[in-house]
């Protein structure tokens, strides 16, 4: 019994390490506001190889947004943006490992309301536990509705599951301030949280 706590604490100390080791290593990556092809590569390899701590959702999240970014082995400007966005937030330590912050600052519609999917139009920013944002596009347009940017004909604007309270300042900002902007204009936009959207599907 005493061994096997020893172990576990002994092992807890090892994870806060690599937890701060991966820190560490998120802010030097992130710190020029770019990210190249080795710069991923060297991040998944570094991630696979301290596989220890990826049970943490989050670091399992970036895990697996890191090995689909680099399975067609072209890391796009999209990705990129999405990477530097999860890893930032991270290295800010914006929320506590594993959990996703309560989107108390977010102008998420109050109620909020029944989703459709067939002949609506979404738009989708942030960062995602479902996926990259390709992955949710695929879900709406499989059950007949349509993606793509911002518009005035938008009917949903849903927001990634790791949005931080520093939203305002963060890359996918603009597009929140504006459709909530053309909400109090009366035009019909509903702004949600993903956990509000996948229920929907």
């Amino acid at each position: 019994m005493e061994d096997r706590l020893l172990n576990q604490l002994g092992g807890d100390r090892i994870a806060a390490r690599q937890i701060d080791e991966l820190i560490g290593l998120a802010r030097g990556l992130a710190a020029d506001g770019d990210l190249n092809q080795a710069e991923v590569e060297f991040l998944q390899k570094w991630l696979a190889a301290n596989e220890a701590i990826s049970h943490q959702p989050l670091i399992r999240t970036l895990y697996q947004r890191i090995n689909d970014v680099l399975a067609d082995g072209v890391v796009d400007d999209e990705e990129k943006a999405v990477l530097l966005e999860t890893l930032n937030s991270f290295s800010r330590r914006d929320f506590e490992l594993g959990e996703v912050l309560k989107p108390s600052t977010l102008p998420l519609c109050d109620p909020a309301p029944a989703l459709g999917l067939d002949g609506w139009a979404y738009c989708f920013t942030g960062t995602f536990l479902y996926g990259q944002r390709r992955d949710c596009e695929r879900a709406v347009l499989e059950r007949g509705g349509t993606c793509g940017g911002l518009t005035q004909k938008t009917s949903v604007l849903v927001i990634g599951a790791y949005a931080t309270d520093s939203w305002k300042h963060s890359s996918f900002g603009t597009k929140i301030v504006k459709a909530s902007a053309w909400r109090e204009e009366g035009l019909p936009i509903s702004i949600v949280s993903e956990q509000h959207w996948t229920p929907h599907l």
